[in-house]
């Protein structure tokens, strides 16, 4: 049971609110529908599915112990490839797809890092994106590095080289009692120690979380410094599920288990053809934007069939499979070529179903696009039809007016929510149509958004520019060119300046393309349209694949924080830029943001871990966003950009991970573990030039006043304060907030100082000022330095200064206290250590000062409050139940 052990106090859960991806929810104190996806790229293998549902099983029980008789796993689906075997215990997903996994099972993100990890860019009390295992780890082939049995063992300094090792006790100061810095903590094999939930978790014996009296709130750990102090206890103790339930009287069932194998792909477009789609050359856009769709981004193999709406609903083409060109061409005759009649959303739909229904008599997991400009009253008949069809639906909004009801329904199915404004230069319907890739497909395969820009000329009859392809893609190449008026002169050049053939010309759609044969080649490609009409609109559009299957493609996700918002709240951006499961650092991030009347707001993205931007270097780009300027639905799209020397795939692994262990103690003697790559922050690549663009989706905005916004956004709070000790000054750096969040520059910085971290805390207005005349601040996302004399610190038996700073705006708003920093009032040297060249006489026996001090982080499944998901913790701080260690000694969840 070791190794189960060791995954079930993985499964911790950590209650939070609600997540707009997974689709766990809690019903009768069991949260349903978690889902754990297996990888397309993961060989086909039984042993993982009945390992799982062990893991899982061991896992609920432990729950509803560790969260005192009020949760438990109640259903759990495993969501299996494609291209693994048919099987008669296999059904077919209905919602569930890749992208909505709570847990993923997948090769490690680094060859021989089998550790698990989490997902995670939000704050404290919210949902991560995943949790990462490793095949490897959930078969228990890394029980050893990654499953203690317990917490009792050894310091000691443990080196090798050439095939000798050399060990000795670790070095301590003997002021600071801590640890030299290769100081490693090798465990017992047998175990009697406890330890909390949130340490080791693999201990029979463990089954609590450390909570406000237990919790040492001094550690620098990421629990300390993201959950403002507070214990694991305390934040799951606060979260919606857990205020809403009571403890159960009798032990829950186990969980009930579905296996879920992916299928092909089933789709129908449902687009509408009234009369109103005849404004700002809607239907046209429409039928340019599906046949871009049509023919590049649905992928061979899927079944696609196409329905038209007016007052009524007609079968324009039932379910026909892609293998080639003649499919998708056949496809495109059957579009729509004029606007007539009224709205009826509920026929369209009512038709795909019929559609559906003729190739399978279930229409679980199929997909519906409808697309449509208006408001449909009657809308709400059809509901309660789609929430039992099991279908997805993918609402693409063109226009100012959408029908709540069908945004409803693309919310409860799990589908996807996209805003294309009447603004044609945006490219908007395009780009939508472009997001509409399978989330169930191998990246490899995914069709990826090199470049989507358009331009309106007046005077200036030319659109210039450049395309970059980078090494990771090439596969499929395809340049879509569109107008308005007049067909443009098209000219474009490969990286060697040669001058391409011809494009394909549709002169009824007004649009063009090119296919580019096998792989295109790699660098930056040359584009001028000449437009023929004034004025005009043009668009391009760039897409392709990836040109190795082994090797991943550079990709770019982009979301917000929320679905719905109310002024004043602020919202956020999120970019994740990754190579398989690598951060990208270094890029040039852009959002673009548009109102459904088509304004556009342009925000730059950053990895920097101030702000909006939990981690620095993680691959996640982020920004505030507080520029509404009306209520409705917005559309985000971010471009990112990898210039000559500037970007970098980084190989530090995320800091949210399971502990490794190098080795273990038997009778006194280390045994090794195989090492692992090490974790070197600085191991980047540099990469070439790359370019993305893709689409995040559409959120609503309410509550905004139709005045000129009142100034109602504090500074964002600093979150990166550091501290160092320079002689008798104390130097301090940070990254600068802004006026409104992170945007702008604040008016003053109110620093003060304690020697006592929980007084600066709880009383930081009544703590020392620093004098500030001379620091004028910079503008947001500059970096601060300052330096200062400390003064008389009022406390007794002070060894450690601790420092915080609060931001004040031009309007005397303040921002939050940032995080506390801390100085020592010496510089520590280390005690001699004992002779190495002696034997230890005792060496077996664990003395009490080398048991503590132990860097470790944990990976939870975390469940979301009122429609709860299961997730991951930012990280833990470590709590020892039996308090062996001082309350004053820090130790660190990483």
């Amino acid at each position: 049971m070791g190794l189960f052990r060791g995954l079930v106090f993985l499964l911790v859960l950590f209650l939070i609110q609600r997540s707009n991806t997974s689709l766990v929810k809690l019903n009768d104190n069991g949260y349903e529908d978690l889902l754990i996806a297996i990888d397309p790229g993961v060989p086909e293998d039984g042993r993982l599915i009945e390992q799982i549902k062990d893991m899982v099983t061991t896992a609920s029980t432990y729950l509803f112990e560790a969260t005192k008789k009020r949760f438990f796993f109640k259903n759990v689906s495993i969501l299996i490839p494609e291209n693994w075997e048919r099987r008669p215990e296999y059904t077919r997903p209905k919602h569930e797809s890749y992208n909505h996994a709570d847990v993923r099972i997948a090769a490690p993100a680094l060859p021989g890092r089998d550790e698990p990890y989490t997902r995670q860019f939000t704050d404290c009390g919210e949902k991560a994106e995943y949790i990462h295992f490793t095949p490897d780890y959930v078969l228990g082939k890394k029980q050893n590095e990654y499953g203690p049995s317990g917490i009792s063992g050894i310091n000691r300094v443990h080196k090798c080289q050439a095939g000798s090792c050399a060990t000795r006790p670790c070095r301590t100061n003997s002021t600071t009692k801590l640890y030299e810095k290769d100081c490693q903590f090798f465990p017992d094999k047998v175990q009697t120690e406890k330890a909390s939930i949130m340490f080791m978790q693999s201990i029979d014996s463990v089954f609590e979380f450390c909570n406000a009296e237990n919790h040492n709130q001094e550690a620098p750990s990421l629990q300390n410094i993201k959950c403002n102090y507070r214990s694991t206890w305390e934040v799951i103790s606060s979260s919606e599920d857990f205020e809403n339930t009571t403890p159960m009287a009798a032990p829950p069932p186990p969980p009930v288990f579905s296996l879920l194998r992916i299928s092909e792909r089933i789709l129908c477009l449902v687009l509408d053809k009234s009369g109103s789609m005849s404004s700002f050359n809607r239907l046209n856009r429409m039928n340019q934007a599906a046949q871009y769709f049509l023919l590049q981004t649905v992928e061979n193999g899927s079944w696609v069939g196409m329905v038209h709406f007016d007052s009524a609903a007609t079968i324009k083409s039932e379910l026909i499979q892609i293998k080639s060109d003649s499919e998708r061409n056949k496809l495109l005759e059957s579009l729509p070529t004029q606007a007539l009649g009224g709205t009826s959303i509920c026929s369209g739909i009512e038709a795909a179903f019929q559609v559906i229904e003729k190739l399978n008599s279930q229409i679980d997991g199929s997909e519906i696009v409808l697309l449509t400009d208006g408001e449909d009253g009657t809308t709400g008949r059809c509901i309660d039809a789609v929430k039992q069809s099991g279908a997805i639906i993918h609402l693409i909004a063109l226009g100012p007016s959408a029908d709540e009801a069908v945004i409803e329904m693309s919310n409860i199915t799990g589908g996807k929510h996209i805003l294309a404004s009447d603004i044609a230069e945006n490219n908007g319907l395009i780009d939508a149509f472009a997001s509409l890739t399978s989330e169930n497909a191998d990246t490899t395969q995914k069709l990826l958004q090199l470049e989507s820009k358009g331009l309106t000329l007046n005077n200036d009859p030319w659109m210039n520019d450049t395309v970059i392809i980078d090494s990771t893609v090439g596969k499929d190449t395809f340049f879509l060119v569109t107008w308005e008026k007049q067909p443009p002169s098209i000219s474009l050049w490969n990286p060697s300046g040669t001058l391409t053939e011809a494009f394909t010309q549709d002169s009824l759609s007004k649009m063009a393309y090119l296919s580019i044969p096998g792989t295109a080649q790699v660098g930056t490609w040359t584009y001028s349209l000449q437009a023929n009409s004034n004025p005009e609109i043009l668009t391009m559009t760039v897409t392709s694949r990836a040109s190795n299957s082994s090797v991943p493609p550079i990709t770019v996700n982009a979301k917000m924080n929320k679905d719905t918002n109310s002024f004043p709240s602020p919202m956020i951006v999120y970019a994740q830029v990754l190579q398989g499961y690598l951060p990208i650092i270094g890029a040039n991030v852009t959002a673009f943001i548009e109102s459904k009347s088509g304004k556009m707001e342009v925000l730059e993205l950053l990895d920097n871990g101030a702000g909006a931007d939990s981690f620095k270097d993680d691959g996640v780009y982020s920004r505030y966003f507080t520029s509404y300027s009306e209520n409705g639905r917005y559309n985000l799209k971010v471009r990112a950009h990898g210039g000559t020397n500037s970007a970098r795939r980084s190989s530090r692994y995320p800091l949210n991970r399971a502990a490794y262990i190098p080795g273990w103690v038997v009778d006194g003697v280390i045994e090794e573990n195989p090492s692992r790559p090490e974790n070197d922050e600085d191991t980047q690549t540099i990469l070439e030039n790359f370019s993305r663009t893709a689409s995040g989706g559409a959120f609503v905005v309410s509550q905004v006043p139709n005045t000129p916004l009142p100034d109602v956004f504090p500074p964002s709070q600093i979150t990166d304060l550091d501290a160092t000790s320079e002689g008798d000054q104390i130097k301090l750096t940070w990254t600068a907030p802004g006026d409104d969040f992170d945007v702008g520059k604040v008016q003053q910085y109110i620093i003060r100082t304690s020697g006592s971290l929980i007084d600066l805390r709880d009383n930081f207005d009544d703590a020392l000022q620093v004098n500030t005349t001379d620091l004028l601040p910079k503008e947001a996302n500059f970096k601060e330095t300052f330096v200062f004399k400390p003064g008389n610190v009022s406390e007794e038996n002070v060894t450690h200064i601790y420092i915080a700073i609060q931001s004040v705006d031009k309007s005397n708003l303040t921002s939050k206290v940032s995080n506390i920093a801390q100085v020592a009032l010496f510089i520590p040297q280390a005690d001699p250590g004992p002779d190495e060249s002696q034997p230890n006489p005792n060496p077996g026996e664990s003395h009490p000062n080398q048991n503590s001090g132990v860097n470790i982080s944990t990976i939870v499944l975390s469940v979301v409050g009122s429609v709860a998901v299961v997730s991951i913790i930012l990280s833990t701080t470590i709590c020892i139940l039996t308090k062996r260690n001082s309350s004053r000694r820090p130790t660190t969840a990483f």
